[in-house]
């Protein structure tokens, strides 16, 4: 089985095709919660400046269809389900009315839930990140495929926000349902991630020795600890021999169910502007409680990725699973961003031409997204919605102290020709950006290189020129491993797009 790889496709198939029984250490999801929610990520340019480009990233809705109904079925007739999970499924849809959206998100939770358990090792344990809308259903199905002796803990993931008046009280916490695949064997490492003591608490440690800070309690005459006995000093101990003792501040206190993290707040560099985001934080101490070094971690619904960094940094193995290119492209981005050596593996996306076209057959936005990420991009604008502004992607550089400059990205997937090559000319106008990368599947013609070529140079501070206008194929970039010629950063920028609010809807963050 490989690891550090990410795959992009449907993660029920990719479960099922990939992953053997008995091989992950720790699993942590965080699907949709059906909370009937559409998730836009609203990308910042990286000069600062607020862009009115917004993708919808995906739709948190379900439906029940034919697939819920071919999904049921499969459960039905599953070998690794037992007859609770099946007695549960065929009451739940009744129970709920059959044909709902929630009872659509149960099935298509379920029948994933199997096929992790299946994935997990004996030791292993699984955490689902949900929230309140649909947390009581899917602890009753969790309970159903991991049985109720291996449920372990209902975190509560406590967060603050902008405060709103509302009509009900403030919401600002999620679930996470903690499972073992056997209790008893599961791998725990608590210790790693103990709780601060509070500075009252660290303040009544006054003293200090070879074993560390210490205060002096006091004990009875048969040699038992006294509550009220504190605030002895040094002197003490030698008044009172055989009735004090030293007590050491330890390192920290041992967690509890309720963590109070912060939510990725608007000035964050670790913020991608990709919905659903979730800190760092919260990812780490999950992967440092549940899973020793070397361990396989898997998400299936990784989206930008976050599970994926806390991984990597704390030395573990993973796999990541997403069903959309733009996910897949934010993925990539970041891990190269934060691990500039990382080696990982991409299956699913396209291999060669012919795969590439497929895939433009198949799904214009998510082609145009997977060709942005070829050459470093950042995707712009929902090209489902409002008029075509002649731009799919913007590559940034800084050939200048403090000076961020930009490419522009157009992509096409059907014939080109030589008038595109002059609408990204008078886009590169319009927008003041410096240069244009034109990205098609088919070879560029002569003229439309003749057009390209007439447009001389970008002149850079750095003492180089570059091309204003470059044309790649696909095979160019895919097969043959072409880059764009763009000048480099010269200044550290770690600032991702960020995420803002939409139109009045709340932009969940990973």
């Amino acid at each position: 089985m490989d690891t550090n790889v990410l795959y992009y496709g449907n993660n029920l198939e990719i479960l099922r095709k990939y992953i053997p029984d008995s091989s992950i250490d720790l699993v942590y999801l965080d699907p949709p919660f059906n909370s009937k929610a559409t998730y836009n990520v609203l990308y910042k340019e990286q000069t600062g400046e607020p862009s009115q480009a917004q993708i919808t990233a995906f739709e948190d809705t379900w439906h029940w269809g034919l697939e819920s109904e071919k999904a049921l079925q499969e459960i039905f007739a599953s070998p690794i389900a037992s007859s609770a999970v099946k007695d549960f499924m065929s009451v739940m849809p009744n129970f709920l009315g059959k044909k709902t959206d929630m009872a659509a998100y149960l099935v298509m939770m379920c029948i994933r839930l199997l096929e992790l358990k299946r994935s997990l090792k004996d030791t292993g344990s699984i955490y689902l990140h949900c929230n309140p809308t649909a947390s009581h259903y899917l602890k009753i199905l969790m309970d159903a495929i991991f049985e109720p002796q291996n449920f372990l803990n209902e975190i509560v993931w406590c967060f603050s926000e902008r405060e709103r008046i509302l009509k009900t009280w403030n919401k600002k916490h999620d679930i996470i349902l903690l499972y073992a695949k056997e209790q008893g064997k599961h791998k725990t490492f608590f210790q790693r991630v103990l709780d601060p003591y509070s500075e009252v608490t660290k303040g009544k440690f006054k003293y200090k020795d070879e074993k560390g800070w210490y205060q002096i309690r006091g004990k009875n005459i048969m040699g038992s600890p006294v509550r009220r006995a504190d605030g002895l000093r040094p002197e003490h101990e030698l008044q009172y021999p055989g009735l004090t003792y030293r007590q050491y501040l330890k390192e920290g206190v041992p967690p509890k169910d309720w963590w109070v993290i912060p939510i990725i707040n608007k000035a964050s560099s670790e913020r991608l502007g990709y919905p659903t985001q979730k800190p760092l934080n919260l990812l780490e101490r999950i992967v440092n409680a549940s899973s020793d070094e070397g361990d396989i971690v898997l998400d299936p619904f990784c989206g930008c990725g976050t599970t994926l960094v806390a991984a990597q940094k704390l030395n573990r193995k993973w796999i990541g699973i997403d069903i959309t290119h733009l996910a897949i492209g934010a993925m990539k981005w970041r891990l190269e961003k934060k691990f500039p050596n990382i080696q990982y593996k991409v299956i699913g996306e396209p291999k060669d031409l012919e795969s590439a076209k497929e895939l433009a057959n198949q799904n214009k936005y998510q082609f145009q997204w997977w060709a942005v990420s070829l050459v470093g991009g950042q995707p712009y604008g929902d090209k489902k919605k409002g008029a075509d502004t002649g731009i799919d992607g913007y590559l940034y550089f800084m050939d200048e102290k403090d000076k961020v400059r930009k490419a522009i990205i157009q992509v096409k997937a059907g014939a080109a020709s030589v008038s595109q090559i002059r609408d990204l000319v008078g886009v590169i106008q319009r927008e003041k950006a410096e240069m244009g990368l034109f990205l098609c599947l088919e070879s560029a013609t002569k003229p439309m290189q003749m057009e390209a070529d007439s447009q001389g140079f970008y002149h850079s501070p750095l003492g180089k020129d570059y091309p204003k206008i470059q044309i790649f194929t696909i095979e160019q970039l895919v097969v043959e491993g072409r880059k764009p010629d763009i000048p480099p950063w010269i200044a550290p920028v770690d600032t991702p797009p960020t995420a803002k609010k939409v139109e009045g809807k709340t932009i969940k963050m990973l």
